[in-house]
């Protein structure tokens, strides 16, 4: 069973719809002390850094999903839900992420139209990464987003884009999965990414 994490916003219900129909059982778990009871989790993230790290903290969702990463359980964060496995970000430079990447998220500069809205190309860094099995590189996923992540260690970069500059889009360490982009909103490319991640 999957746990979709429901933290009080984000786009849960497409990534349920996109879950079921791949024939996979999915719930909306917002309780923290149930999160040890599935096999793998989804963070979906839309919104403010700093709002979705507070409203995690408040429900002790963020020990809770440390905790199942510790255990070495699949994990798949989608947009902020990778840059919030970071240790902070340019939007709420107070608020802090979970810190089990270090690095943190910047915002795009330079005159780029911001946020990035729209289908850009992915180019996979491995052909041994588990999450783009079967993804040609260069293939398009959808992006809405003005922050994206820059970790220290660019070993675990799966995905990079470019978008005026060229960042990281996707990372992949261990257990640890997470896409800046939206597979849920990716047509065949983000259903095929999602079930690699399902059969994890």
């Amino acid at each position: 069973m999957i746990a979709v994490i429901d933290y009080g916003a984000g786009n849960l219900r497409s990534v349920m719809n996109a879950v079921s129909r791949l024939g996979a059982k999915a719930e909306l778990a917002s309780d923290a002390g149930g999160i040890a009871s599935y096999e793998k989790l989804i963070l979906p993230g839309v919104g403010n850094f700093g709002k979705v790290a507070e409203n995690l903290e408040k429900k002790e969702l963020n020990k809770a999903i440390k905790e199942f990463i510790a255990e070495g359980k699949p994990f798949l964060g989608i947009c902020l839900g990778l840059q919030l496995l970071l240790e902070g970000s340019e939007e709420s430079k107070k608020a802090k992420g979970f810190g089990l990447l270090k690095g943190i998220n910047l915002r795009f500069s330079g005159g780029l139209k911001v946020p990035q809205i729209g289908w850009n190309q992915i180019e996979i860094c491995s052909g041994k990464s588990r999450l783009f099995k079967g993804v040609k590189s260069g293939s398009f996923a959808y992006f809405v987003h003005s922050y994206y992540a820059k970790p220290e260690d660019e070993k675990i970069i799966a995905a990079k884009t470019d978008y005026g500059i060229t960042y990281a889009s996707a990372i992949e360490m261990e257990n640890v999965f997470a896409a800046q982009f939206h597979p849920e909103k990716s047509g065949e490319v983000g259903l095929r990414i999602l079930k690699n991640f399902i059969e994890i």
